[in-house]
């Protein structure tokens, strides 16, 4: 079964496609997996800054599973076989303040999308690295990316480089332009009016 339900099922408003094209803007950051770091601040439990390293995420527990990549513009690829860590692996190595219910995350180049710590736990929630049982390209996110299945694509960054705990919602990209603050693909929560 994959998250969109039954096999084979889309969510509402989908259209299947088998062509998973890289979608971004600007040039694709060229990222070597030695000198990447993933910093974890804001609220945080302790009030510190915890960086993990590529070595430090390649001994925690890896993961496969296979989820859907859903995009806003209404367009899912089926049942990807995504390896990594699960983010709430990631969260226990560096839990966020019990008041913390936002994140940030941030991608090199200066991308974010504002997600909730739920949503970070979420049993599918995923900091993958490959793809398919190969490394993730450049474009389509090397050497981190966040995979979020429940949530549109857009919540999902490549290049993931930070992420941030904060007390009050936050806006990340995608959220000022008029996108939904949290992208619910069950509920086709697309864009901001939607409430």
């Amino acid at each position: 079964m994959n998250d969109a339900g039954e096999p084979g099922t889309l969510p509402p408003g989908q259209r299947l496609t088998h062509t998973w094209r890289a979608s971004h803007y600007g040039r694709v950051p060229r990222l070597d997996a030695e000198d990447w770091t993933l910093r974890i601040a804001g609220d945080t439990l302790d009030g510190g800054v915890t960086v993990l390293t590529w070595d430090d995420l390649t001994r925690l527990p890896q993961t496969e599973l296979v989820a859907s990549l859903h995009c806003v513009d209404r367009h899912s690829v089926p049942d990807l076989r995504w390896g990594g860590v699960l983010l709430r692996e990631v969260l226990a190595l560096a839990p966020p303040h019990p008041d913390a219910r936002h994140a940030l995350l941030a991608a090199a180049r200066g991308y974010a999308a504002a997600v909730l710590v739920e949503d970070l736990r979420h049993p599918q929630a995923l900091l993958a690295h490959s793809v398919e049982g190969d490394p993730l390209t450049a474009e389509h996110g090397w050497p981190a990316r966040a995979v979020l299945p429940h949530l549109y694509g857009f919540k999902g960054p490549k290049w993931i480089v930070e992420l941030t705990y904060h007390r009050h919602p936050q806006q990340g990209w995608w959220e000022s332009h008029g996108y939904h603050p949290r992208a619910r693909v069950a509920h086709e929560e697309r864009w901001a009016h939607q409430g």
